[in-house]
């Protein structure tokens, strides 16, 4: 049975607590990172945790990834966005992979500040994954074994700036200003029997009431364990590590069809580029401030459910 846990901070104290009905139920310890919770607090012990509950209105949502465990990323990874982005995922053979800072991690209801300097700002939910062990050496990682590995799901909205990713070719910078970063509210973690949920998750992403993405997790191309397979060769994972893993199309994102692309390769550098603002521009869907985003991703059977992201864009502060 999938366990839903909320980081949260309730009389200036931090803590971690199940949450059910509108209601926590506070793990007992103090645990400074993801990792600390994870380890400590197996499934089966929440499961049959009791004691005193607090409504969830009473407290004060935090990030349940905290900023000191990474923030991988991974881009076009569905057919439909990777169309949308100007790929063709019939030659397109690579899962791409990025990292954010995670200076830009906050909680699940934030505000979104939209830096002066960027012009054309993005949203993009994502089904993000945490490590539920470290991986420090190549391993192979299945749908057999995922459970392994995998302790739980968050919903993560990788906000960016598309005129500093796009003609800087800066994904880091252009996706890791503070605030870029919602995670939570929830922190679903799963038993082995709820891995396969994994695969049939609905993400739906609004802007002022009005749905701009909406699919679920069946449309991954690279799914996690291949992912993990891939990444255990590159780099050590540690546990409570966060691995967002790419977002569905309906970005406000607008980039030529392969033909205008070479096209545009034959262009002054600074033309070409010119052009791929004008494009840009023509986009109502860009966020403005004042605009609302609410994002949520749940299982056919809402066994799992890891709440409602809510963010409003304000301007950079002077």
């Amino acid at each position: 049975m999938a366990v839903h846990v909320l980081h949260y901070l309730h009389q200036g104290r931090p803590q971690w607590g199940v949450i059910a009905d509108g209601a926590i139920t506070p793990v007992p310890g103090e645990f400074r990172s993801t990792a600390g919770f994870i380890e400590a607090n197996p499934v089966e012990r929440l499961l049959v945790l009791d004691g005193p509950r607090i409504p969830e209105p009473d407290v004060q949502w935090l990030s349940p990834v905290t900023a000191n465990q990474q923030f991988i990323c991974q881009g076009a990874n569905y057919r439909q966005h990777m169309i949308e982005s100007g790929m063709d995922p019939d030659v397109k053979k690579f899962n791409m992979i990025f990292t954010k800072a995670t200076s830009c991690i906050v909680p699940a209801n934030s505000h979104v500040v939209k830096p002066d300097a960027v012009r054309f700002l993005d949203y993009e939910i994502e089904l993000g994954l945490v490590l539920k062990r470290d991986i420090t050496s190549r391993e192979t990682v299945t749908d057999e074994n995922l459970h392994e590995y995998i302790a739980g799901a968050v919903i993560v909205n990788d906000y960016s700036a598309r005129d500093i990713q796009i003609p800087q070719m800066q994904f880091y910078k252009g996706k890791s200003y503070r605030t870029f970063g919602p995670v939570g509210p929830y922190l679903c973690l799963l038993e082995k029997h709820d891995i396969p949920k994994l695969k049939e998750l609905v993400l739906t992403l609004t802007v002022n009431g009005t749905v701009r993405q909406n699919d679920t997790t069946a449309g991954l191309v690279y799914g996690p364990a291949e992912t993990l397979t891939e990444l255990s060769g590159v780099q050590n994972l540690h546990t409570g590590d966060l691995l967002a893993t790419g977002t569905p199309s309906g970005c406000a994102l607008s980039i030529p069809s392969p033909l205008k692309q070479r096209a545009a390769a034959m262009l002054p550098e600074a033309e070409k580029w010119r052009l791929f603002l004008k494009m840009q521009e023509e986009r109502p869907q860009y966020l403005q401030v004042g605009d609302v985003v609410e994002a949520q991703i749940v299982s056919h059977d809402r066994s799992i459910n890891l709440g409602v992201q809510h963010n409003v864009v304000v301007e950079e502060a002077a």
